[in-house]
């Protein structure tokens, strides 16, 4: 039984479902996203959306949850937004945009420079005495998701002093140093 596929999903107030020839569109305040879907039907009354599978296959278990997830993460985009926090721990280490352009100083003999799709927004914060941060805001979790694992992967977190990119709130496993 698949736990997740068998859970409904509530539609909240100023979101638009479609469901037309196996593809859904949902429409929202921050944007529409489509997906097309197989192996299962879905059903849409009274503002809950149900996932159901036509029998117990492998594969019909497999794509009941991994539909009902997709369709549960365009929803929540387009209500609300997705947010993925980045810090650029390291001496030296500075980050700026302008616009859609991300202006990155990891370590390297030249900056990186990254021009991020117009989906998503990039905000970039710089205190003093604080690691600088890249926000990335989206409606589309996978694109924000993609996108801070390419910025990640610059420069990935080390184990002895942990510079690099990481994840805010993203645990590092720390080895010790060499002994004396």
């Amino acid at each position: 039984m698949s736990r997740i596929g068998n859970n409904p999903i509530t539609i909240p107030d100023g979101v638009t479902l479609d469901i037309k020839d196996n593809v859904i569109t949902v429409k929202g305040k921050l944007g529409e996203l489509t997906q097309e879907y197989s192996s299962v039907s879905i059903t849409v009354e009274d503002g809950v959306v149900r996932v159901t599978r036509p029998s117990d296959s492998k594969e019909h278990k497999a794509k009941h949850g991994l539909y009902r997830s997709l369709m549960f993460n365009m929803i929540e985009g387009v209500a609300k937004g997705w947010k993925k926090e980045l810090e650029l721990v390291g001496v030296g280490y500075r980050a700026s945009n302008q616009g859609n352009v991300l202006d990155l100083a990891l370590g390297y003999s030249h900056n990186i420079v990254l021009d991020i799709a117009p989906e998503v927004k990039v905000e970039t914060i710089s205190e003093k005495g604080k690691n600088p941060r890249v926000i990335l805001t989206s409606f589309d979790k996978q694109l924000v998701g993609q996108v801070a694992a390419k910025i990640r992967s610059f420069r990935l977190p080390e184990p002895y002093k942990g510079k690099g990119v990481k994840f805010v709130g993203e645990e590092l496993r720390r080895k010790a140093g060499k002994t004396a």
